[in-house]
């Protein structure tokens, strides 16, 4: 599977690649951000606790749909 992928990845146009490691990018962006915002307490952001989890949770549910799309647009 994963020797297929890369296969996949190698017939990829520079622009298909590129928009590749971009989706990367903004998946990891998305997952860091939302841990951030659950676990750091110093982060200056003037919410309470259970919205804070509940917007970093929304954000990570958000980083894991695009990680899916970027998958299943792969596999194409």
């Amino acid at each position: 599977m994963l020797k297929d992928m890369l296969n996949n990845i190698q017939k990829k146009s520079l622009k298909e690649r590129f928009l590749l490691v971009l989706g990367i990018l903004f998946f990891l962006i998305y997952l860091v951000l939302g841990l951030m915002i659950m676990f750091w307490e110093k982060l200056p952001l003037n919410m309470e606790a259970k919205y804070r989890y509940a917007f970093g949770g929304l954000l990570i549910v958000y980083s894991a749909i695009r990680f899916l799309r970027l998958i299943n647009s792969n596999a194409e």
